[in-house]
């Protein structure tokens, strides 16, 4: 384990503890805009800026908030800094921003950014706060992406289609498409689309999970059993 724990941190934040697969946090975007692998990193992207700089902030403010007003300050603090996305995803990123729409603003309400500030930024010094908000928002924003590209691939045939949206001219080669006359599953790209790849996210998760605990319970099974004794 790394020093003062950034490791476990880093493991729950892309793992044990995914805020999308695990405590099932922020559902509203998720479900939302992942019909395509771009949408799903932009707004992924746009999260982990807040929830880090929400974390590192809470964290330095910690002492000095009174606990009958911590939750109003903490939505303001996250607020602030989803204003400041907001503006400038409008000024650099428009069309994109045209797209994802409402989210952005709706990042305010993501529960998995005011529970880490509840419940780990408001009681850890600065920088394991900075690390959790990190590790938390990469594990958020891998699922989106993830789970558009997926999407994007069964519905329409394509992934990575309107990069350029994001990284500019340049990114316009990295769409790859499957078939010119793919005609695609419109399910996938629908709402109950995200429900059922979100479904098959966690099952797999869980499936890896008690794989990897039934190794480890072999192994400490073995490693406990006595050694023969020569006679």
């Amino acid at each position: 384990m790394a020093t003062n724990g950034y490791g476990r941190l880093i493991k729950d934040g892309l793992w044990n503890n995914n805020q999308a697969l695990v405590a099932l946090l922020g559902l509203c975007p998720l479900l939302a805009v992942t019909n395509s692998a771009v949408n799903g990193l932009g707004l992924g992207l746009a999260t982990l800026v807040v929830i880090t700089l929400s974390n590192a902030t809470v964290s330095l403010i910690r002492n000095w908030v009174r606990p009958e007003v911590r939750l109003p300050v903490f939505v303001l603090v996250i607020a602030s800094f989803v204003t400041a996305v907001e503006l400038s995803m409008n000024a650099w990123f428009y069309e994109l921003y045209k797209i994802l729409g409402i989210f952005i603003p709706l990042i305010v309400t993501n529960c998995a950014i005011i529970g880490r500030a509840e419940a780990f930024a408001s009681k850890n010094p600065l920088g394991r706060s900075l690390v959790d908000g990190l590790a938390m928002g990469i594990g958020f924003t891998l699922v989106l992406t993830v789970l558009g590209a997926v999407r994007e691939i069964i519905g329409l045939g394509t992934i990575f289609a309107q990069a350029d949206l994001m990284f500019g001219d340049i990114a316009s080669g990295l769409k790859v498409s499957l078939s010119e006359d793919f005609k695609g599953m419109l399910l996938a790209i629908l709402p109950p689309g995200a429900f059922i790849g979100l479904g098959f996210m966690i099952s797999i998760k869980n499936i890896i999970d008690k794989r990897l605990a039934s190794s480890r319970k072999a192994a400490a099974a073995t490693a406990a059993e006595p050694e023969p004794t020569a006679v």
